[in-house]
Order: C-alpha cells, then sequence, then structure tokens
C-alpha cells in the first residue's frame, strides 16, 4: 500500500538534513513482514546511560508492544538502549501470540546487542488482528546490528512508513553554556490519528542530559501542546507510542533550560503537522485557532470538534465556507458556549459575529480564500480568555479509497 499512493500534495520539498545525534545508531532492513520490496524494519541502539521516556496510546485495546514499553520505562539505563520498529502489522488484537512475539523478537534483539530484554522497547505499525510473522523480523536481527551507523535516521523514517507517502523527519539545534545541543526526530503518521497521548508513533533523540524523571515530565508536558492538537480522521490508533531518548553524549544537563524546552517543542510541532500535511487524501493543513473561551481547556474541546467534524471537512474539501457547519460544530462539543457572543473567520475574512453573520462580509471573498492549500480558521467565544491551537486536514475521497484497500 505505502509504495502505490502518491506523495500528499502538502507534503514537505524533501526530507531535511537531520544532525547525528552522538550516543545513537541506526539500521533498516526488509523483511516482507506485509510489504515486499521496501523496508520494513528498523533498528536504534543508544549508548549506555541514555534515559528514556515515553507516552502510549490510552486504547483499551492497545498492542503488545506498547503494553510491553509501558512497563519497561524507568528501567536501568546504565547498559544502553535498543528500539526495534516494524511496519505492515501492528501486532494489536493477536492475544497471546502477540505476547510471544514481543518477547521472541526482544530476547533476539538483546542476544544481539548485548543488551537486557529490559531495554529493548519495540513497535509495530499496520494492520490490526493479524498474527505478526516474527520469525521474519527475527532473521534480519544480526544483519541490522551489523549495519548500526549515526547517519541511517532517514531510512529508518522510511523503514516506518504504512500508508505514509513521505518520510516525516524535524530537527533543532541549541547552544547552551558554549555548547552545541542537538535533537533530531522522526515520525510516522497518516491515517487513524487522533489525540490521545501521541497518535502514531514518533522517535525522538537528543544529545542532552537529563534524568528519566525529567525527561518524562517535559515530554508528557509538549505532548499536550503538539501531538495531542492534532487529528485527521478522530479514531485513536492501538500502537500509538511517542518515544524520546537523551543520550548525555554532549555533557549539557538541560534540566530547567528553557531554550531546550522551546527546541524541542518546535521539533514536536514541526513532526505533528507533518503528520496531518500526510492525512490520508488530505489536499488542505487547517489549522484552527479557537479564543474567548471560559479556559484553556475548554476551548481545546471547542476546537477538535470543529477538526474531527467530517460536515466541516468535507466543506472544506468542497472549498464551501460553510460557516453553519462551524456553528454547529462548536454547539455540539459539549464545552461552554452562547450562540450570541460566537465570532467566526476564516483567515481574515470576518464571517460572522456576535451570533449572525457579519454586516460586511462577502461570500466571494471567503470562497476565494477557500482555494488556499493552507487554511486558518478562526473562532471567538466571547465568554473568557481561554484559548486553544488545533491542527486537522480535510476529508476527500481519497481518504475513503485508501482505507477501502488497505487490507488489499
Amino acid at each position: 500500500m505505502a509504495q502505490s499512493l502518491s506523495r500528499s500534495p502538502l507534503a514537505p520539498a524533501a526530507f531535511p538534513d537531520l544532525p547525528v545525534i552522538k550516543g545513537v545508531r541506526f539500521a533498516s532492513a526488509a523483511a516482507g513482514v506485509k510489504y515486499q520490496g521496501r523496508t520494513d524494519v528498523m533498528l536504534a541502539q543508544m549508548d549506555p546511560g541514555t534515559t528514556v521516556a515515553g507516552v502510549f496510546t490510552k486504547s483499551a485495546t492497545r498492542s503488545a508492544p506498547v503494553r510491553d514499553c509501558q512497563d519497561k520505562l524507568g528501567a536501568e539505563s546504565q547498559v544502553g538502549t535498543a528500539i526495534l520498529v516494524n511496519s505492515g502489522n501492528s501486532n494489536a488484537f493477536t492475544g497471546h501470540f502477540g505476547q510471544t512475539s514481543v518477547a521472541e523478537i526482544t530476547e533476539a534483539v538483546a542476544v544481539a546487542t548485548g543488551l537486557p530484554a529490559s531495554r529493548v522497547f519495540t513497535a509495530s505499525t499496520g494492520v490490526i488482528g493479524e498474527p505478526l510473522p516474527h520469525d521474519r523480523i527475527t532473521a534480519k536481527i544480526n544483519c541490522l546490528v551489523d549495519d548500526l551507523n549515526e547517519v541511517g535516521i532517514k531510512d529508518a523514517a522510511e523503514a516506518i512508513m504504512t500508508t505514509d507517502t513521505f518520510a516525516k523527519g524535524a530537527s533543532a539545534q541549541i547552544q547552551v553554556d558554549g555548547q552545541t545541543v542537538s535533537i533530531a526526530g522522526i515520525a510516522k503518521g497518516s491515517g487513524m490519528i487522533a489525540p490521545d497521548m501521541a497518535t502514531m508513533l514518533v522517535y525522538i533523540f537528543t544529545d542532552a542530559k537529563l534524568a528519566d524523571s525529567d525527561l518524562q515530565l517535559l515530554l508528557a508536558k509538549l505532548c499536550n501542546r503538539s501531538f495531542n492538537c492534532i487529528t485527521v480522521d478522530s479514531d485513536t490508533s492501538t500502537s500509538d507510542s511517542l518515544m524520546l531518548c537523551a543520550t548525555g553524549a554532549s555533557g549539557v544537563d538541560v534540566k530547567g533550560n528553557n531554550d531546550f524546552a522551546v527546541a524541542l517543542e518546535s521539533v514536536m510541532l514541526d513532526l505533528a503537522h507533518q503528520v496531518v500535511r500526510d492525512g490520508e487524501g488530505a489536499t488542505k493543513f487547517v489549522e484552527i485557532q479557537v479564543t474567548g473561551a471560559v479556559s484553556d481547556a475548554e476551548a481545546k474541546v471547542h476546537g477538535l470538534s470543529i477538526a474531527n467534524s467530517p460536515l466541516v471537512k468535507t466543506a472544506i474539501a468542497g472549498e464551501d465556507p460553510n460557516w453553519g457547519r462551524v456553528v454547529m460544530a462548536v454547539g455540539k462539543s459539549g464545552a461552554m458556549a452562547d450562540r450570541d457572543l460566537l465570532s467566526i473567520s476564516f483567515g481574515d475574512v470576518l464571517v460572522a459575529e456576535k451570533g449572525w453573520v457579519s454586516p460586511d462580509y462577502r461570500e466571494e471573498d471567503a470562497a476565494e480564500l477557500m482555494k488556499r492549500d493552507e487554511i486558518i480558521l478562526k473562532v471567538d467565544l466571547g465568554l473568557g480568555d481561554g484559548k486553544a491551537t488545533v491542527w486537522t486536514c480535510d476529508l476527500t475521497h481519497g481518504y475513503i479509497e485508501i482505507n477501502a484497500d488497505y487490507r488489499s
């Protein structure tokens, strides 16, 4: 499926040049889990002393790899760490077979790398409900270990794609006391994207030094301002995983460093936006700005109600400035709203104010704006100081085509 899809019209021009992160090496291979003629397994190995943080799907039907990763967070870090990811099969809803597959893969990686199985994390993405042919993966592990290198992150990003139409990467570098600290991340995600922790698979690496507990707190905080603010189709995956690994190779302790937090958030936002830009069948990238809510939390509820509305998303796909659908989405959200205080804008075009169509509104102005690839939709509730921004894409017939054929 992945190699047959046309590249998203919203995709960046090329995969970015990512800095080498000292203390982490990558390798990828074609194991034939589902896809033929493309890489579908990646391995990342981190040096001893690497700390690891993670957030995972809250789905009640989360996969065996997710459960295993959750159990392993916080284990001894002095011996090093490895992450193995496969695409093509999610190893979800596979009962005891799923647990067996995780155990076989982690043990094989542990033996090949000399790491304890407690420091081997795995993830799987793809079709749900089919046993993972883990023997195809374990057969490649020795080759993966032999091929580990510092510059293989782009190949790793390509190996974890499913219905993605482009590999996703982002980076940032800052100076701390005259020393360079680097951050680089990769992600996969295109469909089954809705915020309930991280939504998709994301792996971020830094050579900064930060304790496990501090890394975890920072990741959870920034996730709520990035990955938990995107949606493609309102569906939360069984396999969502976001992991952040700090090798400490730079020797720079970034605890409490605001510049590092800002840089990390920029990488997370970049990757989150790329997922939306690669939304299945997407032709428009949509930013929804909600202001005037009674709280930031309620503003986010309104924003996601708009972003997840099939009626709003299809109107955007059809380039129709149908503001009545935005009114509907606000009204159904469950958060506080007052019809007579509501204002709506498409970009800089004020469509409605104080619960009624603006007297200066011209339909042709908004219709022209809707032809753009990137659209900003603004809603002010007139109730308080709460605000939030969320990101989504339009809903086209391409989404149906991709998902109707997904298992074939």
